[in-house]
């Protein structure tokens, strides 16, 4: 099998921080969550891989290489348009051919990885898996109607009145009978060739598609809220333990990963956290469910329940930020009248004074 990784999104719900990041560049307890996919594969027994790209294809490639860190080699294909995930599969062939493969997003973030559910596809003679999951609301996804057997009837994409709250996820499979469905549907009213089409073509002309319902979590980070639970979520599963330096006067709770090169000064870090390397924490407070990236300074300020993505800077803050996504190369400082509160979304290179 081959793994497909969709990352040609402009990721337009995180605006201002992709104006100047690719959204799956973006990390999750600092590790940006397009490297979570290709894991999630490699450890699945796949060792070809093809990323297709857009407009931020240079930052992507320029993170990625050609995939030897991670023991796989990276094909990028070049989607000149958002013109749908089904377009994205279409343009892939050349690099797919007739392998069965798994083709998955790029921002998703999934409890538990794949491997199982590569295992079940390769060992079928399904034509097709589709991972779904039960969401209160799943108008803006794909969404999913099975029979009484168990089988899908009906998919439609981002229906304002869905048929069942079984969301697709982002983790699909395929043979090679998903170009003839590709081929034969129409762009919809989006004016893209939605995947839930070709699918559907698919469940109508008799073709076995197998519906999985994921009992985890999962995470389609779209927008800042949805980048926070992800980064709780994994905060969750991560392996704790300190590589860093904590100087006597500070307290670390058990649940925090301090890397290599960090340094805890006068400080209270409350897991779970995780402080990146040669990140610096003097006479400040991190809360649970905040992630500091590599290189970021904290002094004489509280954060907790925040992303702060590296090289930044956070300094003589009198009150908490909290529930914030503040870019790499910020700088936050304290000006002389101090707010009530603070709750920041933050885009590279910013540089706020608060009053």
């Amino acid at each position: 099998m081959k793994g497909l990784i969709l990352s040609g999104g402009t990721g337009s719900r995180l605006r201002p921080l992709t104006y100047s990041n690719a959204k799956q560049l973006i990390p999750v307890a600092n590790k940006p969550i397009l490297f979570r996919v290709i894991e999630s594969i490699r450890d699945a027994g796949i060792r070809e891989i093809g990323i297709v790209v857009g407009s931020t294809a240079n930052q992507i490639r320029e993170a990625v290489g050609r995939g030897g860190r991670w023991g796989v080699s990276v094909t990028y294909i070049q989607q000149d348009a958002p013109l749908g995930l089904a377009h994205a599969v279409k343009v892939s062939r050349d690099f797919l051919g007739d392998d069965r493969f798994v083709m998955f997003l790029g921002d998703n973030v999934i409890e538990g990885g794949i491997s199982p559910l590569i295992a079940q596809f390769a060992d079928s003679e399904w034509n097709s898996q589709i991972v779904l999951t039960r969401i209160p609301d799943p108008r803006q996804y794909g969404v999913a109607e099975l029979g009484e057997d168990g089988r899908i009837v009906n998919l439609v994409e981002k229906p304002q009145n869905p048929p069942s709250d079984l969301a697709l996820v982002g983790v699909y499979m395929f043979d090679a009978n998903i170009f003839k469905a590709v081929n034969a549907i129409k762009p919809s009213w989006r004016g893209e060739l939605e995947i839930t089409d070709a699918i559907q073509w698919l469940v109508r002309n008799n073709y076995h598609v197998h519906p999985y319902v994921h009992r985890g979590w999962w995470i389609d980070t779209g927008k800042r809220e949805d980048m926070l639970e992800a980064n709780d979520l994994v905060l969750e599963e991560i392996k704790y333990g300190i590589e860093g330096y904590v100087d006597r006067e500070s307290q670390v709770g058990r649940r925090v990963m301090v890397e290599r090169g960090a340094e805890i000064i006068n400080s209270v870090v409350r897991g779970p956290a995780i402080i990146g390397e040669n990140a610096r924490i003097v006479n400040s407070y991190i809360g649970p469910f905040t992630s500091i990236g590599n290189h970021v300074t904290v002094e004489n300020s509280e954060i907790e329940h925040s992303m702060v993505l590296g090289n930044s800077e956070i300094r003589d803050i009198g009150t908490r930020i909290q529930d914030s996504l503040i870019g790499s190369h910020v700088v936050i400082s304290r000006s002389p009248i101090k707010p009530k509160a603070l709750k920041l979304s933050l885009a590279d290179y910013s540089q706020v004074g608060i009053l």
